[in-house]
């Protein structure tokens, strides 16, 4: 992407990250469900993973996986490699969707509607950008629907009615027409004004935007979607204060969202920057999660700020994003010399190139699910191994394990876990949670059970 043709490149494409993350964050914070209450509530430690002399790090893994009834192993089998088709379909559709407004000239058209309008060139980026991302909406709606609603309720993982779910999705879209305008609009300047190098400033932008996004997401986006309030039950807070602090995080409060409203998936998370920080737990976590749970759950959220897993994670998306803007460049070029005239669209600068840079992101985004996997699941196990050691509560990590084998397949193939796992599998998380118990027997000693060993902060 050099010079206009280079500028819309950038603006989109950087467009296209953004809104597919907070699609994924959405799609995310959106489902789950009743067949929940088919999993074992796990409160009891198995007697294969009682603490002993032969503690058998293989044989208490097994048995905590026998927790989980066959019926709903395979329901939740079949819900996760159901979503690998997912992953491909999704691609195939969003092709299909940018050729048709690139060879019916949809897209040219929406160019020549925001000219009419203004000769304002920002309103007029502004003005493609909310006819676009309508328009791209209503297309995409079938298989949104599918894969948001039906699907999710198809497997007992969703506990809104559409008409909640709907008003959730139209959300979604005010804020990713006010947030992916001003990010259009910061881009196509970005690139009107710096011709030669505005892929390494676009990028610069992006980031840019991301950090202020991931700041000030708890206190102004996520409650636009959830009721958040302070959680004011001691025995709940106390010990996650104290594992907080013990660990360098200065936390005063733990915050609760009302996630049940939308789902039944345990979460939690350690949030924003400086001010906007945020201990939060989800109501199902404190509905479904056994004191031990909840600790062992905090404690690897905690490692993901302590370890700056956000800092990590945005220098590893700027290096994707710069890579990306590098071979659009190319591919820009390449593509509108060979079919720009056809598609009407004038050069890089013309916002009408949006969707052909969305379908090239998009292919390069496909090719890159494993590694972005690989990235994000070799966080998720540092963050599992930082909480084992901050929560000492391998047994709660073990029973997380298995509330989230709900609607992950717990036992994949190495090659399958690679290609498709955002996080360990839950067999991985359970094993190491075992491994570390059998090397710490001693904090067990004299109890019948590790529910009663007492919780101390790990030294820093």
């Amino acid at each position: 992407m050099i010079s206009r043709l280079r500028a819309a490149c950038a603006l989109a494409v950087l467009c296209l990250c953004f809104i597919s993350l907070m699609a994924s964050a959405q799609q995310a914070a959106t489902a789950s469900g009743n067949a929940a209450n088919e999993m074992p509530s796990v409160t009891t430690v198995p007697p294969a993973a009682q603490p002993s002399p032969n503690f058998d790090v293989d044989a208490a893994t097994e048995a905590y996986l026998a927790q989980i009834p066959a019926s709903a192993r395979a329901r939740s089998d079949a819900y996760f490699e159901g979503g690998y088709w997912l992953i491909l379909w999704d691609f195939l559709y969003g092709v299909m969707i940018a050729l048709l407004l690139l060879s019916l000239r949809w897209s040219a058209r929406m160019r020549d509607f925001a000219e009419r309008i203004t000769r304002f060139k920002p309103l007029q980026t502004f003005l493609y950008w909310v006819q676009y991302l309508v328009l791209t909406s209503i297309l995409g709606f079938p298989l949104a629907v599918y894969e948001g609603y039906i699907r999710e309720r198809q497997y007992g993982l969703a506990t809104q009615t559409f008409g909640p779910w709907m008003w959730d999705q139209t959300k979604f879209l005010m804020v990713n027409i006010v947030l992916g305008g001003i990010l259009a609009m910061l881009l196509f300047g970005v690139v009107r004004r710096l011709p030669r190098t505005w892929w390494i400033w676009g990028a610069v932008v992006s980031m840019l935007f991301t950090i202020l996004t991931v700041a000030i997401a708890p206190v102004y986006l996520v409650p636009i979607f959830n009721k958040v309030t302070k959680l004011n039950n001691p025995k709940i807070t106390q010990p996650i204060l104290k594992l907080a602090r013990a660990n360098g995080i200065a936390a005063n409060d733990v915050y609760e969202i009302d996630a049940s409203k939308q789902t039944t998936r345990m979460s939690a998370n350690v949030s924003g920057f400086g001010n906007t920080m945020r201990i939060t737990m989800n109501d199902n976590l404190l509905r479904r999660g056994s004191p031990e749970e909840i600790q062992a759950v905090m404690g690897h959220e905690m490692g993901h700020y302590v370890l700056n897993h956000i800092y990590k994670g945005i220098l590893f998306i700027f290096i994707v994003v710069v890579v990306g803007f590098a071979l659009l460049r190319w591919s820009l070029d390449w593509c509108l010399a060979r079919w720009g005239e056809k598609w009407q669209i004038r050069g890089i600068g013309d916002t009408a190139v949006l969707p052909l840079v969305v379908l090239l992101a998009s292919i390069y985004g496909f090719i890159l699910t494993p590694i972005m996997n690989t990235d994000t699941r070799t966080g998720e196990r540092e963050a599992d191994m930082y909480g084992l050691n901050a929560s000492r509560q391998p047994d709660g990590f073990a029973q997380a394990a298995i509330h989230l084998g709900e609607y992950r397949k717990m036992r994949p193939g190495p090659i399958e876990e690679f290609v498709f796992y955002d996080h360990p599998s839950g067999y991985n998380r359970i094993h190491a949670a075992m491994r570390w118990k059998k090397e710490n027997l001693e904090l067990y000693s004299g109890q019948n059970s590790p529910e009663s060993a007492p919780i101390v902060p790990p030294a820093n």
